[in-house]
């Protein structure tokens, strides 16, 4: 994690401070357990809970212990014991390292998760929104960055909409499977834990039990949670490399937002430089450089070791961080974009015409025109056009053999851009189940 891609609502969740904190209640809340099925005094129980409920775990304490014991569970348990008293000899009955570890790191995925779903909520509202705002202003469609047929900027937004609507799907399941409890001691059979336990503190930390834990909470959990992440940070890739080439000069149907005050270049006054979306491509990369690790964590040896424990330690902060931070500058970048549709109008005219050439294609086969005739016919008028020696309709209505199977009234009734448009409101509805905002 870096200040500059940080927002600190997620930072927080990963902050040394939070995760002793949810080391003491899974700690607490099992002693509650064992008190309940009798097998610590109620008292010691309580006694946990209440002087460790108002302790301030030291860091630097905590941290001083570690580097004489080599261990960090062990030396929050040592500086616990100098809160919670004679009584700490019940905490961590039964327990070991990882079920600490494993449920801790479950909890703050959890937690991040959702953040990473309410910041996807306001970017589904800042789509829909620009969405709906040109849902019938006309743009040109490119396939293979070429003019292909006109389609509309709402559509573009649409499917935008759609690829995120996704992703939020895919990672409340992400969120689902991530969220599990794992107490079942060594090697995970419960030799010295009753599952009660286990099944007790799920409950208060909102998790389910992990059905086999075997003393780690299995990875493949986590390898498909930080594939999701990196399927989102794609889709926001995928976004800003369109609006990037959007604003692009010899385009420029839209752009980024620039603000009062902005400087573009240090060299050059003039610029207007899509930074923001060029840093989202930048951030993406390493959103998603974090699932090939996750993958390569699944595979521990035997019930348990450690090689995932300094990955996690990094990718966990690092993934949620920088996509929270990717997630909400996109939203940003959404709603202020700068749209032109007279542009986008000029971009449609540029080829002459040539954006009909499939309307002609089809019009001649129905009036009796072999498909291989009529591709002929419509790409020997269409080159020139290209090559800038006049306008597409013109050399169609001087083509004798076009001109044999369509009149110049229907030739022009094929140029009519809105033909394009009339199933906006049912791609419309299958997006946002209504074609009206």
């Amino acid at each position: 994690m870096i200040p500059r891609y940080s927002r600190p609502d997620m930072v927080a969740i990963w902050q040394p401070e939070t995760k002793f904190r949810i080391w003491f209640e899974i700690e607490a809340y099992a002693a509650m357990a064992m008190a309940e099925i009798g097998e610590i005094p109620q008292s010691a129980a309580d006694t946990i809970w209440e002087r460790g409920s108002k302790a301030e775990f030291d860091v630097a304490r905590i941290d001083e212990i570690e580097r004489e014991v080599k261990h960090d569970v062990i030396a929050f348990l040592t500086h616990l014991a100098e809160h919670v008293g004679e009584d700490s000899r019940f905490v961590h009955k039964g327990l070991t390292s990882s079920d600490v570890l494993d449920t801790c790191f479950n909890v703050q995925l959890a937690r991040a998760s959702d953040i990473l779903l309410a910041d996807l909520d306001a970017l589904l509202a800042a789509i829909r929104k620009r969405a709906f705002e040109h849902k019938m202003t006309p743009t040109i469609g490119r396939s293979h960055g070429i003019h292909a047929e006109p389609v509309t900027f709402g559509l573009k937004m649409a499917e935008a909409y759609a690829e995120f609507a996704r992703c939020k799907a895919r990672l409340e399941a992400a969120r689902a499977e991530i969220a599990t409890c794992a107490l079942s001691g060594a090697v995970g059979t419960f030799a010295n834990v009753d599952p009660r336990v286990e099944a007790y503190v799920a409950d208060k930390l909102g998790l389910t039990v992990e059905p086999v834990s075997t003393q780690v909470i299995p990875r493949d959990r986590h390898a498909m949670f930080f594939a999701t992440l990196g399927v989102i940070a794609s889709s926001i890739e995928r976004l800003s490399v369109e609006v990037r080439h959007l604003q692009r000069t010899e385009v420029l149907e839209a752009e980024e937002y620039f603000s009062p005050g902005q400087k573009g270049s240090s060299a050059m006054p003039h610029k207007r430089n899509p930074v923001l979306t060029e840093n989202l491509t930048g951030l993406a990369r390493m959103v998603r450089s974090y699932a090939m690790p996750a993958m390569e964590n699944v595979a521990l040896w035997h019930e348990r070791d450690i090689s995932h424990s300094s990955v996690e330690r990094m990718i966990g902060p690092d993934a949620t961080v920088t996509l929270d931070f990717a997630l909400a500058r996109l939203t940003g970048v959404v709603d202020k974009l700068l749209v032109y549709p007279e542009r986008m109008q000029a971009n449609l005219d540029a080829l002459g015409g040539l954006v009909h050439s499939q309307r002609i294609l089809l019009a001649l086969v129905e009036a009796g025109t072999s498909r291989e005739d009529a591709y002929r016919l419509v790409q020997r008028n269409a080159m020139p056009v290209w090559r800038g020696e006049g306008d597409f309709l013109t050399f169609l209505k001087n083509d004798a053999d076009v001109s044999a199977k369509l009149s110049d009234e229907k030739l022009e009734e094929l140029f009519d851009l809105g033909y394009h448009f009339k199933h906006v409101d049912t791609i419309f509805e299958r997006v946002f189940g209504s074609s009206k905002a």
